[in-house]
């Protein structure tokens, strides 16, 4: 599409004349999948009738060689950390099992990727158990001193050893190394709502760190910023930058969140 031509919205889409953005008629959860237009895949700038021109970032994934590169050294690298963690994890499970019943893997729901049809991906997330098992798994963010964490679980999240189980998310497919944070269906549905162009970090597959984590923007931190630093990421990807926020996440004190033990 070249400048000078006009854009059509899918039948599925709709302006927002008060924020300027397209906004998907569907739901996530429901039987008919989002637009795809709504991480921007149809074209390089989207028109609202409100506002004109609303820029959207380039595909990361539309990239030559980015899915091959990508995903080579995410299963390269997933490979080796279990590998590498496969002892240290096998402690981990039996300290959570004896302090409190219950397996000490659980997974929980999140929202991938969504595909260039428009379909949602949601998948498991695995992690950890750093809580009692509690029916607010699905949509509950932890708080310091949260009665529903185990005083071990509690040890585990601060340094987040509860993330360790998410290399195999990455070996299946489910998340990159690197990317925006997956989130839950219910705050999706809700921060897509709220916030502009949010769903632009969709377009790529969520990670176990990034661009916005390395930069304090993890658990209950501005989402507006988050995303403005996710949708930076997916602009200028490289293998080199990949590496650098590794190496920033575990060697730059990255891994040692805010959260308080118990």
């Amino acid at each position: 599409m070249t400048p000078q031509e006009p854009y059509l919205a899918p039948r599925a889409c709709r302006f927002d004349d008060k924020r300027g953005y397209v906004k998907s008629s569907a739901r996530v959860g429901d039987a008919e999948p989002m637009a795809a237009s709504d991480v921007a895949f149809l074209a390089p700038e989207l028109v609202s009738e409100a506002e004109g021109p609303v820029p959207v970032p380039a595909p990361a994934e539309g990239r030559l060689g980015y899915r091959f590169v990508k995903r080579a050294f995410d299963i390269a690298f997933s490979l080796c950390a279990i590998a590498v963690l496969l002892v240290p994890s096998i402690v981990l499970c039996i300290a959570i099992r004896v302090e409190s019943p219950g397996c000490p893997i659980y997974s929980q729901k999140r929202v991938g990727r969504i595909g260039r049809g428009g379909e949602v991906r949601a998948f498991d997330m695995y992690k950890f158990r750093s809580m009692r098992v509690n029916v607010q798994q699905q949509t509950g963010w932890s708080t310091d001193y949260d009665p529903r964490k185990t005083h071990f679980g509690s040890f585990i999240r601060k340094f987040s050893l509860d993330e360790l189980p998410q290399f195999f998310n990455v070996l299946k497919g489910d998340m990159s190394l690197v990317g925006p944070r997956p989130e839950v269906p219910y705050h999706v549905e809700h921060f897509k709502e709220e916030i502009p162009r949010y769903l632009v970090r969709q377009q790529v597959r969520p990670g176990c760190t990034g661009w916005a984590q390395i930069h304090g923007l993890r658990g209950d931190t501005d989402i507006a910023e988050r995303i403005r630093y996710d949708i930076w990421y997916i602009e200028n990807w490289t293998v080199a930058l990949d590496i650098k926020i590794i190496f920033r996440t575990v060697f730059g004190g990255k891994m040692v969140n805010d959260e308080k033990l118990q």
